[in-house]
């Protein structure tokens, strides 16, 4: 499934993976609300309940989004977490791959002083 994430001035299409996490944040859209950053992360609460799945990373690519089951948060990783080291991007704890960014993720570290996050199918 095809979303679109928007913050400030900048929209990006992700495509959210056939797991049953990405399902259930499928079904909760359209969602807005405010986000945090952490490092080069933005995440924001989402009223979604999941665990670890067998297969949660505890190291994640540049435009993966994730879902961080310790608070039930909505992840977008975009460059380095204060926990990266070298040219790891590393979360604060290990966490669901939901899906990918399509296109140039590191577009939000212009936006990250904004203050709402939106994301709606497409």
């Amino acid at each position: 499934m095809k979303i679109r994430i928007t913050v400030g001035d900048v929209s990006l299409e992700a495509e959210l993976n056939d797991t049953a996490t990405a399902k259930k944040i499928a079904e909760i859209l359209p969602f807005e609300g405010p986000f945090n950053t952490w490092g080069d992360e933005i995440y924001f609460e989402v009223p979604v309940q999941a665990d670890l799945e067998p297969d949660a990373k505890e190291e994640v690519e540049l435009g993966d989004l994730g879902y961080w089951p310790t608070g039930n948060a909505f992840c977008i990783f975009f460059g380095p977490t204060p926990m990266s080291r070298a040219d790891k991007i590393i979360p604060a704890s290990a966490v669901n791959i939901i899906g990918k960014v399509l296109g140039d993720a590191t577009k939000l570290k212009a936006v990250m002083h904004e203050d709402s996050i939106r994301l709606e199918p497409l």
